[in-house]
């Protein structure tokens, strides 16, 4: 199939609802904004989440936050009543807990991202092993809604945005990639995500408001810092608690809601930091899979 009627064919999904090819030369018109989905955005590379496993690591934490728990707890039940002969057995059903999911999560490969390589300006997507590329300059992208009814959701509009790549050494051979899950997102959304992205290839890596090179990372770090992670809500806790404390000239700024919250994110936190830990591990294991010829151009002084 020819790439333009690829297009044609996935521009015709869209019906009478608004969609448009979108190229790297050519502006949206929106301001740049990150959508939630970029996994690192680093000097030399941007990747993007190509879905599948997101919540990698979440066994471990459940069953290995779970353990840790207990074994704390029975930790303190042998302090207080003496029973030091509880702890060898703990161990012997916490540790497991710990240590299985960890290396079932871990030696499971995760779907290799999307990768924008700034140096080269080139993308880079594996599909089932093959690798499908395409240059920045020239790159072709579609973006268009759709409405999802549901008994009772309603009417829901949603928006996709997708790149068309090719395999590698057979041009004829094309695919569109999604940048991302459609759900909830609008048409305007989708551009101001595109806009980032041409940010990032044109004049990256660290960018302002309004898509112009800047030496400062602030305003692109506070757009990623906004899609807070599981273990960021405990220290956000603490710095709302400081905030209110300050502002309280040493009345009791205090309200059961923040012991409460503050409780549940300690809580919890054992079991998202080992969530996070693990999904980090599996990550750098995966990317040993790309081939050698994208492993090279990532490189800083490559070809």
């Amino acid at each position: 199939m020819a790439v333009s009627d690829l297009i044609q064919q996935a521009s015709a999904r869209f019906g009478k609802n608004s969609s448009m090819v979108l190229r790297a030369d050519q502006p949206t018109g929106e301001k740049p904004w990150e959508m939630f989905v970029t996994d690192e955005h680093t000097e030399r590379y941007l990747s993007l989440r190509a879905g599948g496993d997101t919540d990698r690591g979440l066994v471990t934490g459940v069953l290995g936050g779970g353990g840790v728990m207990l074994f704390i707890v029975v930790m303190f039940i042998a302090l207080i009543a003496q029973r030091w002969d509880l702890v060898p057995s703990m161990l012997w059903i916490c540790v497991p807990m710990l240590i299985v999911p960890f290396l079932w999560e871990t030696r499971r490969p995760l779907p290799l991202p999307i990768l924008f390589n700034r140096r080269t300006r080139e993308v880079y997507f594996d599909h089932d092993g093959e690798l499908y590329h395409t240059p920045w300059d020239g790159i072709q992208a579609l973006a268009g809604e759709f409405t999802l009814v549901g008994p009772h959701t309603g009417a829901m509009r949603n928006a996709s945005l997708e790149v068309l790549v090719r395999r590698l050494g057979e041009p004829d051979n094309a695919l569109l990639v999604s940048l991302g899950l459609p759900m909830g997102k609008t048409l305007q959304m989708q551009k101001g995500f595109w806009e980032w992205l041409r940010a990032y290839m044109d004049n990256g890596p660290w960018f302002d408001e309004n898509g112009q090179r800047s030496e400062s990372d602030v305003f692109v770090r506070e757009m990623l810092s906004a899609h807070m992670k599981p273990t960021d809500f405990l220290p956000w806790r603490k710095q709302v608690i400081a905030e209110k404390k300050s502002a309280s000239e040493g009345r009791n700024y205090l309200e059961w809601t923040d012991l409460v919250l503050y409780l549940g994110h300690l809580l919890f936190y054992p079991m998202n930091w080992l969530q996070e830990f693990t999904y980090n591990i599996a990550k750098r294991r995966s990317r040993n899979r790309w081939p050698q010829i994208v492993t090279e151009r990532l490189q800083p002084d490559g070809p």
